[in-house]
């Protein structure tokens, strides 16, 4: 806001020195009057120094405002390409968000720039000077309403000309950026092939190409400069020869034929100041819209959805192996509890192991949030998913090092919350020493179901989206099992969980509990549905939980 002030100021100012300058002529130097010349000189040189407080002013604000602006519309960009999967970042391509994260937010951060100093004093000057050229003389004032007319006409033309020039330009400038990206990435390849020539010829085709439309957009420069200068010299001329008429006729003092003159000068030039404007405010819509196409993007997985999708899965270790999964299509809603259950063997652990691409389908595809895992960077995917094995790892060193793995930025109380779901507090007072208790190679010092509790606890850390637990409460008695599932329940909506397991107990709770045999799906459904449809599951459960209790 403080901008525009600053240049309505610097406006003023400049719109009173033709006037200023009329009065010396018509009156101090007609009249021979030196104390009204030095005193009217005087008001001038206020005004000037006036003026170059409000342009100074307005130029800091200005600058401040736009590269501000700049530097938060840049880390939009980043940060929302960070959330873009492969579809995405194969619909941009990496050269052209490089283009508009660099040379488009430029583009951006110059017109504003530009719109906060010019855009706001060429209107005002441009108005300004109508009303102060209208009250010097009405009658030479007609001379505007020819020449604006032919001026603004003609720079119409040219900015609509310009639009479709300017956008073939960054898309010839993303282009150039993607040779320079792939020859800095295959210069080895390159060399090793000797294909240094071909390369060359290419980036020169591309630089050439760029070159020429370059040159068809600066014509539009080439072309207006000439237009203005003719419309302006007329102009003068025009103004000139009434004015002497008037003046001779007594009807109009030459003071006053100078300051119009000036006023002219300023309309004129205004004019052109805002088509100018409007050339590079073209430009910069181009670049404003290519970036408001990446913020606009919505990523293909987002926090939204994160359903898990087996479709027509089948997979193998091997090439003539046999299949450890067969044919498996099942659908994991966002937020449920997934029970997987079966006799050893029969794939539950290769059937999460897909999730998070420890290993890749076969045939089918497995998909989060519509998307195949395939397509989406294997970092963001992984970020996404806690996994606990069977085998709880624990690293030397001690816990609050095991528990802050794979996540820097992990507080303190993140790490006790998580204990304290993992029902792992007890062996933080155990060992007397809490967080920084000493952890021995592979965690000799723990029993396998203290590393249990710490192996959920550092995944938990995490606040997975997709909570993966293959049977990893197995070495936990049962009670310490119903409190750790208890507090996984809290989290429900938030974070879907599979729980891989022997015992009926550990599943019998789930939204969904799924029954694996041979690497195929026998039942899927709630607890009581799997036990009427599943012979298996109704076996388990009447052999660990009594016929009556396993029906109830």
């Amino acid at each position: 806001m403080a901008a525009p002030l600053f240049m309505l100021l610097e406006v003023m100012m400049d719109l009173q020195q033709p006037t200023l300058m009329s009065d010396i002529v018509d009156i101090g130097v007609a009249a021979g009057d030196t104390a009204y010349i030095f005193s009217t000189g005087g008001k001038m040189m206020i005004c000037a120094l006036a003026g170059v407080v409000g342009g100074l002013g307005c130029a800091a604000c200005s600058s401040v405002a736009a590269v501000g602006m700049a530097g938060k519309l840049r880390q939009g960009v980043f940060e929302k390409i960070q959330t873009f999967s492969f579809v995405e970042l194969d619909k941009f391509k990496t050269a052209s968000l490089i283009t508009r994260l660099t040379n488009d937010v430029t583009q951006v951060q110059q017109i504003v720039m530009m719109a906060l100093r010019l855009a706001v004093r060429s209107p005002l000057i441009f108005l300004g000077s109508i009303v102060m050229a209208l009250r010097l003389s009405p009658k030479l004032s007609l001379v505007l309403a020819i020449s604006l007319p032919v001026l603004l006409g003609g720079a119409g033309i040219l900015v609509k000309w310009a639009l479709p020039i300017f956008l073939t330009m960054q898309k010839k400038l993303d282009r150039i950026n993607g040779i320079m990206r792939e020859n800095l990435l295959g210069v080895k390849v390159i060399k090793s092939f000797v294909s240094q020539k071909q390369e060359e010829k290419r980036f020169e085709a591309a630089n050439q190409d760029l070159k020429n439309w370059s040159l068809k957009a600066m014509n539009n420069l080439v072309i207006l400069l000439p237009l203005v200068n003719l419309v302006m010299n007329l102009s003068v001329v025009a103004v000139l020869w009434a004015g002497g008429a008037m003046a001779i006729g007594g009807s109009l003092e030459i003071g006053k034929i100078m300051a119009f003159i000036n006023y002219l000068t300023q309309i004129l030039s205004s004019v052109m100041i805002l088509v100018m404007i409007s050339m590079n405010l073209t430009r910069a819509k181009v670049s404003a819209d290519r970036l408001a196409e990446v913020l606009d993007t919505r990523a293909s997985i987002t926090e939204e959805n994160y359903d898990i999708v087996f479709e027509d899965v089948s997979f193998r270790y091997h090439e003539g192996g046999q299949w450890a999964l067969k044919e498996i299509s099942l659908t994991f809603k966002q937020g449920e509890t997934i029970g997987i259950i079966g006799p050893t063997g029969s794939g539950k652990s290769t059937l999460v192991s897909l999730i998070p691409r420890l290993y890749d389908a076969t045939r089918g595809k497995v998909m989060i949030g519509g998307l195949d895992v395939r397509q989406m960077p294997l970092a963001y995917l992984r970020g996404k998913i806690g996994m606990v094995l069977q085998e709880s790892i624990l690293f030397s060193g001690d816990i609050r090092e095991n528990l802050g793995f794979g996540k820097d930025d992990v507080t303190e109380e993140e790490m006790l919350a998580a204990c304290a779901d993992a029902e792992a507090t007890v062996l933080l007072e155990e060992k007397g020493e809490g967080l920084n208790a000493r952890v021995e190679q592979r965690g000799r010092n723990f029993s396998g179901g203290q590393k249990q509790r710490l192996s959920i606890a550092r995944t938990l850390v995490r606040d997975p989206r997709i909570l993966i637990l293959d049977d990893s409460t197995s070495a936990v008695d049962m009670i310490t099992e119903s409190r750790i599932r208890k507090a996984l329940d809290r989290r429900k909506g938030r974070c879907t969980t599979i729980i891989i397991a022997q015992r009926v107990a550990a599943v019998m709770g789930a939204d969904k509990i799924l029954v694996l045999a041979e690497g195929e799906v026998q039942a899927f459904g709630a607890h009581e549905e799997v036990l009427k449809t599943s012979p298996i599951y109704r076996r388990i459960a009447a052999a660990q939980l009594g016929e009556e209790e396993a029906a109830g």
